[in-house]
């Protein structure tokens, strides 16, 4: 953390690993809702779908954007680590989903206001935010050392 806060490079490389993470968090957000509105399928199942097509663009755009001087390792190696990573980061990512959507539901269920949005739809979507961002700072930290360790 301390070399993204004193490295420019690292803090461009950091930034730019937002910017794929965002990407990636729009494929995940529109995949899951996607498959839980049209498909009826339950968040843990739609947001496992959605987070391996997240990953899929990630790894793409990672290797040859932000870390293009990352090729020392053949792909389908990289693609495994990173692959390694990510199981580990749907490993954090599941119980988020099982256990903090059905109280975050109830809890809206349970406020007396009128919104546009169902209760619902706030509760699948602010649990996959906060899913997406514990997993976001595991997978910069754990690919940054390991899967692409061979940049300077």
């Amino acid at each position: 953390m301390i070399a993204i806060l004193h490295n420019p490079t690292e803090r461009t490389r950091f930034l730019k690993f937002l910017v794929v993470g965002a990407l990636g968090a729009t494929i995940d957000f529109g995949i899951a809702n996607a498959l839980t509105h049209f498909a009826d399928m339950p968040l843990v199942f739609a947001g496992t779908i959605s987070f391996v097509c997240a990953v899929i663009s990630n790894f793409i755009w990672n290797r040859y954007w932000t870390y293009p001087e990352s090729r020392s390792r053949h792909l389908a190696h990289q693609l495994g680590m990173f692959f390694i990573v990510n199981v580990a980061g749907i490993a954090i990512r599941v119980p988020i989903l099982h256990f903090v959507e059905p109280p975050l539901r109830s809890f809206f269920q349970h406020l007396q206001f009128r919104l546009s949005l169902t209760p619902e739809f706030i509760a699948r979507n602010l649990t996959l935010a906060m899913a997406v961002g514990i997993v976001m700072l595991w997978n910069f930290f754990v690919n940054r050392y390991w899967t692409y360790n061979d940049v300077d």
